[in-house]
């Protein structure tokens, strides 16, 4: 399994970013994929997910509204396109299946990417 997630950067408040992530090793096309986020002192917190097929998708309240999830099974790619961000949505952002891939007694994370939201 290998999960790689890409586009994060520095933006000001009420700025967007959309993150993409790229996906293999394991059949995409049947699990619902998630977005995470970390922030160093605290624990991993959930921000978004979308169904197998697309068509539904649920979010988190803090990004409600502001956040939207999308996947490309043809491609195997996920995307979180973010708009109004505040300081608060700083962290490292990571893709994985929900609930999160578990191999060999923990839990699969790739490569995350940070997003800064400041001034």
């Amino acid at each position: 399994v290998q999960l790689q997630a890409s586009g994060g950067g520095l933006v000001q408040p009420g700025g967007s970013l959309r993150l993409s992530c790229s996906a293999s090793g394991f059949s995409f096309s049947i699990n619902a994929m998630g977005w995470y986020r970390l922030v160093p002192g605290k624990q991993r917190e959930w921000v978004a997910t979308v169904r197998s097929d697309g068509t539904t998708t649920s979010y988190a309240d803090s990004v409600k509204g502001r956040f939207t999830i999308s996947r490309n099974n043809a491609e195997k790619t996920v995307c979180l396109q973010m708009n109004s961000l505040k300081p608060e949505d700083t962290a490292v952002y990571y893709c994985n299946t929900n609930p999160p891939w578990w191999t060999s007694g923990s839990y699969y994370w790739g490569q995350g990417t940070q997003v800064t939201v400041s001034s």
